[in-house]
């Protein structure tokens, strides 16, 4: 095993040259020292999960056979080490004494240790976050103090630079680095803080603070900072006086407080996160006054917990065994479970309690002794502030929200990592809306506002999701709605229907699905039916196994889907109509082509999904990406643990794209298509039948782009009597598995469990290639060839026109599909019973010779074909003409 560390009471340099180190030596765990200071501990409060750190307690029993430490020389022994280990030291001070045996160093005279690393990252191409860009920028900082201290080198400004180009952000190293005061400031923040108020504005809290000063004092704009530190709002203005004057110095630490056109009102300037005034023979009080009015017009209000939170939360009673609650958290990937005593919450429980109560075999006892209790919740019409206080003060990574005692939801640390990282651009409410409208018939748009309506009225949210939503994003939309009701998509749906009326209700319990049906005459924009989802998540009990389903919440329901691009949803909610919900990067992956999964067990709880992300990726044009590719690959030999019919349908949807070809070349070389059979092939020769069948379909007129939600054929022929309308696809399917033996095709089919009917075609596709040299011949004769092709489908004779590289075949393909085909005897049963001939198998025999003697033209229609039917009656049977009735005579007229 091998770990990197650093010193006790470690600080930020540290902590960041710890992550730096793990991006380099990916292969060692960062171990986090038993002893932080306070700034570290509140950053791990928040932003754990999302960093690679364990702690010593977490660590494996393990040998330790490689330590890197950072940032210190002092090696501290850990558990599993021993005189065998190597440690690699990497520091910004020289070495203070020898190296100890089996110690190397690595280190230059910079103002942080971090930025050794980031140096190295860099020349690696080492892609980094922005939060771990955040993070090393303020190790550098707090060593450094902001890049300010007399031991800052050149190295140091450049590796900063190259963390904020990566995104590291301002706002966030402001909160949790710190600047020693002069005794001057420090006078001046005491007085500050005495007069300090804190104003709710729209949501945001605003400190303003005033000072009457004496003698003038350097860096106020510090002591700004200082009261940022101190009382966390949102924006603070600090007011001194000084000879007459007052001067204003204000900062933001959102985008929703402008401070520099709030201090415009002053004459003032600035930017939007921080400006300054002065105000001219004005008292304090007067300027406090108006500054307190000037505020609201340039507030945006603040995001609520009930924008960000999660509904329809699992739970545990407060009886709940401990082993149980670890079991539903392994179940569910959750990190804690809000704890109930009846229908109240009673406190939470994180996984960290589960684990520890485990340790000391406490697996029995109830979760009650364990829970966090105490105000660890918020309500939902906080701001989102107050989440981050609770996570903070009670080291907690999920919040409950309730109202009265009552729970609503759960805020968990990456609902607010994602409001504060998105990763994306921001996605525009209106623009959304605009879109929608263009997109949807108004029909079916005033059908959904009255469908979200009802959802309201009921207390649940209505959604659009998946495909739509991407597509709409891509410039391309359908009408293909996917609607997920956050509550009881049931109850919604029945009520819809009684409000609408002329409308019924067919749904699944089970799976929470409805669909209403509309019976009456209704407008053209609307469809037959419209279905509607409670929100749900699934688990799989093991891997390739159907999933089982649960009610859950829209982001969870959302969770559960194949791709991020087709995570996103639209809420059609009154007050969020247009909002793009985006938690998992759906909108960064379309902008960049990317297919990608959502987790690590993607295609191992789902293996055909490895089908549909190669059917996503050339339909749309995208790549899979790089780490998607890499979990494909140890996933594929799983297709043989799922079942034949979802492999089947997987694969009938490839073939139902307009150019399926480069989604199976694109399988072949997976390896997937061997997976369904050893002998299924694809390459380019293949590829080049399928844009000839194509082409040949397109030529004998065939419907290439069906009416919505209909296949792809060509119109129905009289001429052939064939039953079912053939459809491209299939003649796919058929081209595909055209070069099996029989028995591996026997095998293929059993294998996708692949209906009756298409099987027949593949079967005699097959068959007909083997035919092949026969219907090549220049003896073969019309009756011949009749003969050979009669048996088959209308649909094989058309594969086989492809496959063959014969004119000669093709012609007569195509000479039996509008001739032969259509050659009948124009004598029939009741002409063979009036010439006395005994019903029987030999009206067969004579009507298909009769038939055989026109094909070959060896006769004609009329008297010399009935001349011809009268001396085959006489040598099969030895009749005279005598024994005859008149009317079937030749010169009977």
């Amino acid at each position: 095993m091998k770990v990197i560390t650093s010193h006790e009471r470690a600080d930020m340099d540290a902590l960041a040259a710890m992550y730096a180190a793990s991006l380099v030596y990916p292969d060692h765990q960062a171990v986090l020292p038993q002893k932080l200071n306070r700034n570290l501990r509140d950053f791990l409060a928040l932003y754990r999960d999302e960093l690679p750190f364990i702690e010593r307690r977490d660590l494996p029993r393990r040998p330790i056979t490689r330590l890197v430490l950072v940032d210190t020389q002092a090696i501290s022994q850990l558990r599993g080490m021993d005189s065998q280990a190597t440690t690699h030291i990497i520091d910004h001070h020289p070495p203070e004494e020898p190296l100890p045996r089996n110690t190397t160093f690595e280190g230059d005279i910079v103002g942080a240790t971090t930025t050794l690393l980031v140096e190295k990252i860099r020349a690696q191409g080492i892609t980094v976050t922005p939060l771990g860009a955040s993070l090393m920028l303020m190790g550098i900082y707090e060593d450094t103090g902001s890049l300010a201290y007399q031991t800052t080198t050149p190295r140091d400004l450049l590796a900063a630079a190259w963390l904020l180009e990566a995104g590291a952000d301002l706002a966030l190293i402001d909160i949790f680095l710190h600047r020693p005061l002069s005794p001057d400031q420090r006078r001046a923040l005491v007085a500050l803080t005495r007069s300090s108020a804190m104003l709710a504005v729209q949501g945001r809290s605003i400190c303003i603070a005033g000072v009457v000063l004496e003698d003038p004092v350097d860096e106020l704009a510090t002591l700004v900072h200082e009261l940022l530190a101190l009382y966390e709002p949102d924006a603070c203005f600090l007011l001194a006086e000084f000879a007459g004057d007052v001067q204003i110095i204000a900062r933001s630490n959102t985008d929703a407080i402008d401070v520099a056109r709030v201090l415009n009102a002053f004459g003032g300037g600035g930017h939007t996160k921080a400006a300054a005034a002065l105000v001219q023979n004005e008292r304090l009080d007067d300027v406090r006054s108006r500054l307190v009015r000037a505020l609201e017009p340039h507030v945006i209000p603040a995001v609520r917990v009930r924008e960000i939170m999660s509904m329809n939360v699992h739970t545990v009673e407060a009886s709940t065994s401990i082993r149980e609650a670890g079991q539903l958290m392994q179940r569910y990937g959750h990190e804690g479970f809000p704890v109930l005593s009846g229908n109240r919450l009673a406190g939470i429980l994180t996984r960290r309690d589960v684990d520890r109560a485990l340790h000391h075999r406490l697996g029995d006892m109830p979760v009650r002794g364990f829970m966090h209790t105490g105000p660890v919740f918020v309500q939902p019409h906080d701001p989102v502030d107050e989440v981050q206080r609770v996570m903070i003060e009670n080291d907690l990574g999920q919040v409950p929200v309730v109202d009265d005692g009552r729970l609503l939801g759960i805020v968990t640390r990456t609902d607010l990592i994602k409001l504060w990282y998105p990763g994306q651009e921001p996605s525009q409410a209106h623009m959304v809306r605009r879109a929608m409208e263009d997109a949807l018939p108004p029909g079916l748009h005033h059908l959904l506002l009255r469908a979200r309506d009802v959802a309201n009225d009921l207390g649940y949210s209505l959604y659009i999701v998946g495909g739509f939503v991407r597509d709409l994003l891509l410039g391309s939309p359908t009408l293909d709605l996917d609607l997920v009701v956050e509550g009881d998509a049931i109850r919604m749906a029945r009520q819809l229907a009684e409000d609408l009326g002329n409308c019924r209700v067919r749904s699944h319990a089970r799976f929470g699905t409805a669909k209403v049906i509309f019976e009456s005459e209704r407008d053209p924009d609307v469809p037959p039916s419209l279905d509607f989802v409670t929100a749900r998540t699934e688990f799989y009990e093991r891997p390739t196994a159907l999933p089982h389903v649960e009610r859950s919440s829209i982001k969870q329901d959302l969770y559960r889907r194949d791709f991020t691009i087709n995570t996103m949803a639209i809420c059609l909610d009154r007050e969020r109509y247009g909002e793009l919900l985006d938690y998992y990067g759906g909108e960064r992956d379309i902008r960049q082509g990317l297919i990608r999964v959502l987790h690590n067990l993607s295609f191992v709880e789902d293996p055909t999904r490895i089908l549909r992300a190669v059917r996503l990726e050339q339909r749309l044009g995208f790549t899979i990406e790089e780490r998607t590719a890499e979990l494909i690959d140890d996933a594929i030999e799983l297709l043989g643990n799922v079942s034949g019919e979802r492999v089947r349908n997987e694969l009938y949807a490839l073939l139902r794209e307009d150019e399926p070809e480069h989604g199976l070349e694109r399988l072949a070389q997976m390896g997937v298509l061997a997976r369904l059979h050893p002998d299924l092939r694809f390459n380019g020769e293949m590829a080049q039948l399928f844009v000839r069948l194509r082409r040949r379909f397109e030529e004998m007129g065939a419907v290439t782009e069906p009416a919505p939600g209909q296949p792809r054929g060509w119109p129905s022929e009289e001429a052939d009597g064939a039953g079912d309308v053939p459809t491209l696809s299939m003649c796919y399917l058929a081209l595909l598995s055209s070069p099996l033996s029989r028995e591996a095709l026997n095998a293929f089919v059993d294998r996708l469990r692949i209906p009756q009917h298409d099987a027949q075609l593949l079967h005699e596709v097959v068959r007909l290639r083997e035919s092949l040299a026969e219907l090549r011949s220049s003896m073969m004769l019309p009756s011949g060839i009749y003969r050979l092709l009669h048996p088959y489908s209308r649909e094989a004779r058309f594969v086989l026109s492809v496959l063959t590289d014969s004119d000669l075949v093709r012609r007569r393909l195509d000479l039996y599909q509008r001739e032969w085909s259509a050659v009948r005897p124009t004598i029939d049963g009741h002409t063979l019973r009036a010439m006395g001939v005994p019903p029987g198998p030999v009206y067969g025999e004579i009507l298909a010779r009769v038939r055989d003697a026109l094909l070959d033209r060896e006769i004609t229609p009329g008297d010399e074909e009935l001349a011809f039917t009268l001396n085959l009656v006489r040598s099969l049977h030895g009749w005279s003409e005598e024994r005859q009735p008149r009317e079937a005579r030749p010169d009977h007229r």
